[in-house]
């Protein structure tokens, strides 16, 4: 069997090249996109993103900007925070890094990102228009890993896809993105009671619930897809730290047609998406503007102000 390790960062790669291209065509048109990082306290695992995040805007020409608050930040001035960003015409997308506060609504701060500023997808309009096959703005995360199985070069139409995992940012939009393909798809959770029954006579299989080695080979059909979206930090017998998914790979590969690594597999490309979310972001913004104002006089030099 030609088993396939499906190159996540090569894929990435090349979607940066062509969003690297729209990001020049804008601003010849005098539209620089701009992304805001917004993190609360001093959280180290949302730093190693943000950093991540910088380095691949920079790389495609998106200016990268951080505002740090403080961790005592009460939901009020959090609000009034957004608020602002959504009225700042030079911001094209705001990203809230997580995790938060206990004491933040970080579901109700995701709602108050305006949906033309939300490069993250999470907002319910967002996550709700993909019901209606509108997914210019979609999660990332689900997008990529959609956008994956789609570079298999299966036909998705009929496709057996089982999703392990149905948060509202990734199982739950993955499921949506697949029906719209004309997929079959089955979702198991943690009240399933036999998730192997299902994983079995999939045709793909996505797992996305942060509980490394969850899939095992004997859990495959063989020639199936694998797209492993969890992310798991796990000590070995020597003592050493690595990352690893929620698919056991090296079972999994022996059998899979297809498999995501981790890392290197889905991560690059979810960082890829949310790059175009940026550039599709301000392209509907510039179009908002433009049809906003393009019947009033606005003097030489200014913006304007809020959406």
């Amino acid at each position: 069997m030609d088993q396939k390790v499906i190159d996540g960062r090569a894929h990435a790669a090349g979607n940066l090249k062509v969003i690297s291209q729209d990001v020049e065509v804008l601003k010849e048109q005098g539209w620089n996109p701009q992304l805001i990082s917004v993190m609360v306290g001093d959280v180290q695992e949302a730093a190693l993103y943000v950093r991540n995040q910088k380095r691949i805007a920079e790389q495609a020409g998106i200016a990268f900007r951080e505002k740090r608050l403080p961790e005592s930040i009460t939901e009020a001035e959090m609000q009034a925070a957004i608020a602002g960003l959504n009225a700042d015409p030079s911001v094209s997308g705001i990203i809230l890094q997580r995790p938060m506060p206990a004491h933040l609504n970080v579901k109700a701060l995701q709602k108050a990102v305006h949906p033309l500023k939300d490069v993250e997808g999470m907002h319910p309009e967002s996550i709700g228009n993909i019901v209606y096959k509108e997914m210019e703005l979609g999660p990332c995360t689900a997008m990529a890993a959609v956008e994956i199985l789609k570079s298999t070069g299966l036909k998705l139409e009929g496709l057996e896809v089982v999703v392990i995992g149905h948060s509202e940012i990734v199982g739950k939009p993955i499921a949506f993105l697949l029906l719209a393909e004309g997929a079959t798809v089955t979702v198991c959770h943690h009240m399933t009671h036999n998730v192997a029954v299902h994983t079995r006579r999939a045709d793909v299989v996505f797992v996305a619930v942060g509980k490394a080695g969850l899939v095992t080979g004997d859990m495959l059909k063989p020639g199936a897809a694998v797209i492993d979206i969890g992310i798991n930090q796990v000590v070995d017998a020597q003592g050493n730290s690595k990352v690893v998914g929620d698919a056991d790979f090296e079972s999994c590969s022996q059998v899979a047609g297809w498999i995501t690594p981790v890392p290197g597999g889905v991560g690059p490309v979810t960082v890829s998406v949310l790059m175009r979310n940026a550039v599709t972001a301000t392209q509907r913004q510039k179009a908002h503007y433009e049809s906003e104002y393009s019947h009033r006089f606005v003097p030489a030099g200014m913006s304007p102000v809020g959406l």
